[in-house]
């Protein structure tokens, strides 16, 4: 079973006050890529006494202990997911912002093939793919 945020953020000896451990929880729970405004909105539903700006912090602190990554899809808003999750990419629907999760076991031998071809060893990458949905 995998680590939880919380877990994590005590191992790497963060203070854990009671609003951190809501969020953590939040993100714990969380199946997309949620951005801080749909991260307070389901903070706060839990602890009212949650500001945004605490979000914030918690957000930013997280990312720099390397427990959260924090995605930019180009719409303008970061979005944020475990750290630690197994190797996936993304996918972007650029009319809905939904966030498609893949991973492709051709892409991923590709990528090694022209790195390969390169003259490097691939340590790790981020494929991220925009579209809109086929009208059928």
């Amino acid at each position: 079973m995998p680590e939880t945020i919380i877990a994590k953020c005590e191992r790497s000896g963060l203070r854990m006050t009671e609003q951190r451990r809501v969020i953590a929880n939040v993100l714990e729970d969380a199946h997309d890529h949620p951005d801080v405004e749909a991260l307070y909105t389901r903070a706060s539903a839990i602890d009212p006494r949650i500001s945004i700006a605490t979000v914030y912090r918690t957000v930013k602190l997280f990312e720099e202990a390397g427990i959260l990554d924090k995605h930019e899809f180009g719409d303008g808003r970061a979005r944020y997911e475990s750290a630690d999750r197994e190797h996936h990419d993304h996918l972007i629907d650029m009319n809905s912002g939904q966030v498609i999760e893949f991973c492709d076991p051709e892409i991923e031998a590709l990528q090694e093939k022209i790195a390969q071809k390169l003259g490097y060893r691939l340590k790790g990458h981020r494929l991220e793919l925009y579209g809109v949905p086929i009208k059928k």
